[in-house]
């Protein structure tokens, strides 16, 4: 041991814990944390106050980013360059930053993962917005500190007019804890804080009014909210967010089309991991996965193979791969150099302080420098006032130093005023210049009456944090890129769909669609109608629907089995498309057809159920009553709901309450009404007992309707486009199995019985034929006559036939346009007798 050495001996055990606590609160307060009051940590503090001392302004050149970090390192920061690049270059990221800080020229990396360019490639200055976070830096508004060489000295924090640590939020890991914040919108954020500012006392629950929910840079939706709620009541919670996606029709096939992706995803790896799960099968229904992002947006294309359903798919999407993730929030920050859990209502607060501690440093520094120009002044005032003796003075002075004590001593002036008097210019014993010196004196003894004002009074330093803030707002304030999804979280898929009014199309060959009921159109009666579905060959739409998405759909085939589905699982399609052929969404029998199909509520509720009931009809007029709680448990074959005799088929089911009436109507123009009561419920297996008596073998029913309303009227359509309206009352209720009376006259001209449907004024009626030609029109302009009458002509057919009728109801505000050709009618609403005894 070398002589004046001496040996300590320490436990290792206690020199690790201090030396560890050391480290830790290092990396604690100077490296992985923001500080609360401007939102940065050290690394990102000190490259702004390095581009700001470098002039790299929003409004100058761009400097290399080698030239900028070297500034960093060499003044501030001393740790290794890619730290301080990385850091920059995730500035200028718009996929990063909500409100980049730092305008970036090159490459400066993707979305897709991508690194950015070396340094020595790219160039970057300061955006509009750091420039407002550093405003008032020069007027002693914040305290500096020595840098690691005690040679400079740089900010501790920025005098920020922009609540940062709100609209950027921050993430990283210390020593024993982490932060993970989420952006937020400027315009949200800042009408909170002036919230908070008018009322000190307000509760987050009423902040949360104003700042609704975080808002990321990607957009995408946010999907649930009791997360968010939980994170700014707390400052922890759990934000799930979702990937914007849409269904789009591409060459014919059905894709999923998503243009927004959650926040921090890396879109290439998601891409390639759905790849790897559609290979695995794990996920099925994808056929393809293309990237057709470009410089306009995002636009990623799942081509669905044809029988997939659209929903399912994404739902699984959703569930297995990244288009939804969680963002943790955890919201932890430094207050006062210690780390502290905030809510929003804190994080708010300590924003506020510290403007509040700029404002008042700022108008102090102002005040100072006013005063000591006012100082000044006075004296030069006073010079201006005895300009001939002044000069005299001057001129008889031996030095400078002399004319500054005979002028001090003769004015009576301090040593500052003297010495400006002295350095006086020529120029300014011009009376212009005198008049001046006069105006800028009683500007600057206002000014310093007003900054003695705000130094006085809170309320106006309140007043103008607030106008600041305001400013920052109308600068930098934009719309919020992720949608609130209130209803998502835990919850079932139907969530995602609007409950809307659709018009569901069945062809004879067996293609369902669903359409939206706002794309058909409103015509006068005799109309031509326009195209309403491309059909295959001779194939021709046989049955129109109306229902809503969310409403559960039991398919009834011929051979009287039932299959159940929702509503929104139907292929959406438009009005010319063809649709999706039904035994590609059920397991129907190659040689079954669908028949009837009844939209029903909620499956699961048992005083629904158990208070309704299915009434079947067969062409050869048998019926069946059976309770619809027998149908509440479907099976993926599908159930029996009626066992069909030889020669017969099932043709219509309805659902009914227990309560109706029952009218069948037959083919030669004869129709029969009875009190439901008179068939009592059946099992599923049973095959029913007689509903009307045939005219004769070739005679067959074509039509069944309940009637709740007895204030409705009876239509009855022929196949040749002639209708009839005609009064309930004309039709007697007699017992069921009887022959029935006469509804329509059948002649060669109106052609056989094909529809009979209960109707009233505030209907319109849909009518298409076997070429696809649909036709709207209200069933006002329909007169009621007699029964026994050969009716009206509804449609100009031209050697067509008439294939299906449908009855909707018309929204009270357009049925003045209903006189116009071709009005387009929004708004438009089913009946909502009409979901239960009419689809």
């Amino acid at each position: 041991m070398a002589e004046g050495e001496k040996l300590i001996p320490i436990n290792i055990e206690d020199e690790m814990k201090s030396a560890y606590i050391d480290y830790s609160m290092s990396v604690i307060v100077s490296r992985a944390l923001p500080d609360v009051r401007d939102g940065l940590k050290p690394v990102h503090r000190r490259v702004l106050f390095g581009m700001h001392e470098l002039g790299v302004r929003s409004n100058s050149a761009y400097k290399k980013s080698a030239r900028i970090v070297g500034e960093v390192l060499g003044k501030y920061h001393p740790h290794g360059d890619t730290s301080v690049y990385d850091t920059m270059v995730r500035m200028a990221q718009e996929w990063s930053l909500r409100y980049m800080l730092v305008d970036g020229q090159g490459n400066f990396g993707s979305v897709d993962g991508d690194s950015p360019a070396a340094m020595r490639y790219t160039e970057a200055r300061m955006r509009k917005i750091s420039e407002d976070m550093m405003a008032d830096i020069d007027k002693d508004t914040v305290d500096h500190q020595l840098n690691f060489d005690d040679s400079l000295k740089e900010p501790t924090v920025l005098p920020t007019r922009v609540p940062n640590l709100l609209i950027n939020g921050a993430s990283g890991i210390a020593v024993g804890m982490a932060t993970n914040m989420p952006p937020h919108n400027l315009s949200e954020v800042v009408d909170g804080t002036v919230a908070y500012i008018d009322n000190n006392d307000i509760t987050v629950d009423e902040l949360i009014e104003y700042v609704k929910a975080p808002d990321f840079p990607t957009g995408g939706i946010i999907y649930g909210y009791d997360g968010v709620k939980e994170a700014f009541k707390t400052g922890r919670g759990r934000v799930v967010m979702r990937a914007k996606a849409a269904f789009e029709e591409v060459n014919g096939r059905e894709c999923i089309i998503v243009t927004e992706i959650p926040y921090q995803v890396n879109k290439a790896d998601m891409i390639k991991k759905t790849a790897d799960l559609v290979n695995e099968k794990r996920i099925e229904g994808i056929s393809n996965i293309r990237d057709e992002s470009d410089r306009k947006g995002m636009r990623i294309v799942y081509v669905l193979k044809k029988d997939a359903i659209p929903n399912i798919v994404l739902n699984t999407l959703y569930k297995y791969t990244a288009l939804q993730s969680s963002f943790s929030v955890n919201n932890i920050a430094l207050v006062n150099g210690r780390p502290q859990l905030l809510n929003l209502k804190d994080m708010i607060h300590h924003f506020v302080d510290h403007r509040h501690e700029v404002v008042v440093r700022r108008t102090e520094y102002e005040l100072k420098k006013a005063e000591e120009r006012a100082h000044i002044l006075e004296g030069l005032i006073i010079a201006s006032d005895n300009i001939d003796e002044v000069i005299a003075l001057i001129r008889s002075s031996a030095n400078a130093d002399e004319a500054r004590e005979k002028l001090m001593e003769r004015f009576k002036l301090t040593e500052i005023q003297a010495k400006a008097i002295v350095e006086m210019r020529l120029r300014q014993l011009t009376g212009l210049e005198q008049d001046k010196l006069r105006a800028e004196y009683e500007d600057i003894k206002k000014f310093i009456e007003d900054c003695k004002d705000i130094l006085a009074r809170k309320e106006r330093r309140m007043e103008i944090i607030k106008e600041e803030l305001l400013e920052v707002k109308d600068k930098y304030g934009d719309e919020r890129r992720s949608e609130i999804n209130f209803a998502g979280g835990d919850v079932s898929i139907e969530d995602m769909i609007p409950d809307e009014q659709v018009v569901i199309t069945i062809s004879h060959a067996g293609y369902i669609k669903r359409t939206p009921l706002s794309e058909y159109k409103i015509q006068n009666r005799g109309g031509v109608g326009q195209k309403a579905s491309t059909t295959r060959n001779e194939d021709f739409l046989e049955h129109l629907f109306v229902g809503t998405n969310h409403q559960y759909m039991l398919f009834f085939t011929q051979k009287g089995k039932c299959f159940w589905m929702r509503v929104y699982e139907i292929p959406e399609g438009s009005k010319t498309s063809k649709g999706r052929a039904i035994q590609n969404l059920i397991n129907i029998e190659q040689d079954d057809k669908v028949k009837a199909f009844i939209c029903t509520k909620d499956l699961k509720d048992e005083e629904y159920i158990n208070g309704h009931y299915v009434i079947m009809a067969t062409k050869k007029g048998i019926v069946k009553k059976t309770s619809l709680e027998q149908y509440s448990r479907p099976r993926q074959n599908g159930i029996n709901a009626i066992t069909i005799r030889e020669d017969d088929e099932l043709l219509e089911a309805k659902l009914t309450t227990g309560n109706s009436q029952i009218m069948l109507a037959v083919k030669s123009g004869k129709a029969i009404r009875f009190e439901e009561s008179k068939t009592r419920p059946m099992g599923r297996n049973a095959s029913g007992v007689r509903g009307i008596t045939l005219a004769g073998n070739d005679d067959e029913v074509i039509g069944m309707i309940s009637v709740n309303n007895l204030e409705e009227d009876i239509l009855v359509v022929s196949e040749n486009g002639y209708g009839k309206r005609s009064s309930l009352e004309d039709y007697r209720i007699t017992n069921r199995g009887g022959k029935g009376v006469k509804t329509i006259s059948v002649t060669e001209k109106t052609g056989n019985l094909v529809a009979i449907k209960n109707v009233s004024d505030s209907d319109d009626l849909m009518i298409i034929n076997k070429s696809g030609v649909a036709i709207r029109m209200a069933v006002e302009d329909l007169r009621v006559m007699g029964r026994a009458t050969q009716g009206v002509r509804l449609i100009n057919l031209k050697n067509d036939v008439i294939a299906a009728v449908a009855k909707v109801m018309k929204d009270e505000e357009n049925v003045k346009d209903v006189n116009n050709i071709d009005v387009e009618e929004d708004g438009m609403d089913v009946d909502k007798n009409s979901t239960e005894n009419e689809n």
